[in-house]
């Protein structure tokens, strides 16, 4: 078998990719009111999702919605004040653009690190270094 044969052998066996999906899809925030509270009752999935620290994460969403917020014991993210669904999953989509996805090639194979007494986004993927929240 010649080279034309094993690539033409290659290229019919190959399974076709969907352009559309991605591997990476945070889900959508799980948001109850209690009260005067907003409970995202899913906050420790989207933390493992994202691959960060569940305290940037909250810290993101207080100063994004200008609330205080706090995590209880069953792991929920609680935030003081009424907010959609909507607006929530406006500031989890924020921080994932900013502080997760590599700007340069796109992906989620990233991770936060110190470089020059500032904390830099490191892709794992393409190499790139960028500044956070560019």
């Amino acid at each position: 078998m010649d080279y034309d044969e094993m690539l033409g052998r290659a290229v019919e066996e190959t399974p076709d990719i969907d352009e559309r999906g991605s591997r990476f899809e945070v889900p959508d925030p799980e948001v109850r009111p209690e009260g005067n509270v907003t409970v995202v009752e899913n906050f420790q999935t989207l933390v493992d999702r994202l691959n960060r620290e569940e305290g940037a994460l909250l810290k993101f969403l207080q100063d994004e919605l200008g609330t205080a917020a706090r995590i209880d014991e069953s792991g929920r993210a609680r935030l003081t004040g009424e907010f959609k669904q909507s607006r929530v999953a406006a500031a989890v989509s924020e921080y994932t653009e900013g502080y997760v996805i590599c700007s340069e090639c796109g992906l989620p194979d990233t991770r936060i690190v110190e470089q020059g007494g500032a904390d830099v986004l490191k892709c794992d993927a393409c190499g790139a270094i960028s500044g956070l929240g560019d």
